[in-house]
């Protein structure tokens, strides 16, 4: 597959994301059970005032999720889904100055929530559900395909590689020709590794040791490994202690090209991403 030349103007719903710098995106899990801050944010109100908050930290997305996707995590209903995700979509839609970002797999959630105000559909199944590449198509709006192997239930279940980069990159021109063919441009795709989803620690460690390689597809990466088991394994760090570590991994995937940061700790992340920002622009 031949490289696609990438604009740095990304059309987000009513707004428009400059992937000519790099972005943090806010994790807004309003799920019981995701791995990191299960329950925290399963309450409208909360909800609200957690993405506000990231928003005044200086995220520029804010990414809703109503279905854990950590290793073991038991599938949800599309209704049960849905009525997780609609609502703290509309609120942010009508109350924040915010890309919204919808983390689903799910045909409906995708139609709906984009109709309520997202900009963005983050697939962790890369639109491989029943009915999901055509939705995606209907929306109108970019996704991002992530690799993953399996399902969360099972993903963990001694994946392996002969050479994970080579491998991820392969699947993920796979799925951008899928995309083409329902009618989801190149210009409309932005590409997650997919850390910690099918991969060992050794798979994490080599594929971010080696990202650049994905610039090859002409896409803008996003990267997500905050607080995840990679740090905790490398570091021997419970989830509350591994803040550091996933400042390193954000910094280093700044620097290694990466157009979005999905984090937990938003003002960190940026006033890294600043930083680096500044010192790279220097004379």
């Amino acid at each position: 597959m031949t490289s696609v030349k990438s604009s740095t103007r990304l059309p987000c719903g009513n707004r428009v994301l400059d992937l000519a710098r790099t972005h943090v995106m806010g994790i807004l899990n309003v799920t019981p059970d995701s791995f990191s801050d299960g329950g925290r944010f399963s309450q409208l109100d909360e909800a609200l005032r957690h993405a506000e908050g990231m928003v005044q930290a200086g995220a520029t997305l804010i990414d809703v999720g109503g279905e854990s996707t950590r290793p073991g995590a038991r599938v949800v209903s599309p209704l049960e889904e849905l009525e997780r995700v609609a609502p703290i979509v509309e609120r942010i839609h009508r109350e924040l100055d915010v890309i919204i970002s919808v983390d689903t797999s799910t045909p409906a959630v995708m139609r709906e929530t984009a109709r309520l105000g997202a900009g963005l559909i983050n697939d962790v199944r890369s639109l491989q559900r029943d009915g999901a590449l055509d939705a995606a198509a209907a929306t109108g709006l970019p996704v991002c395909l992530m690799h993953m192997l399996g399902e969360p239930g099972d993903m963990q279940d001694n994946p392996h590689y002969a050479n994970v980069t080579q491998e991820v990159q392969a699947f993920l021109v796979e799925r951008m020709a899928e995309c083409e063919a329902a009618g989801i441009p190149a210009q409309r795709i932005i590409l997650d590794p997919g850390f910690g989803f099918a991969k060992t620690l050794e798979h994490n460690l080599s594929l971010f040791k080696h990202m650049e390689q994905l610039h090859g597809l002409g896409r803008p990466l996003l990267v997500g490994v905050s607080r995840k088991s990679m740090i905790g394994l490398t570091l021997g760090r419970p989830v509350g202690e591994r803040l550091y570590g996933s400042l390193a991994l954000a910094a280093l995937a700044m620097t290694k090209g990466a157009r979005i940061l999905r984090v937990h700790d938003v003002a960190e992340t940026v006033d890294i991403v600043r930083m680096i920002a500044a010192v790279e622009a220097a004379e």
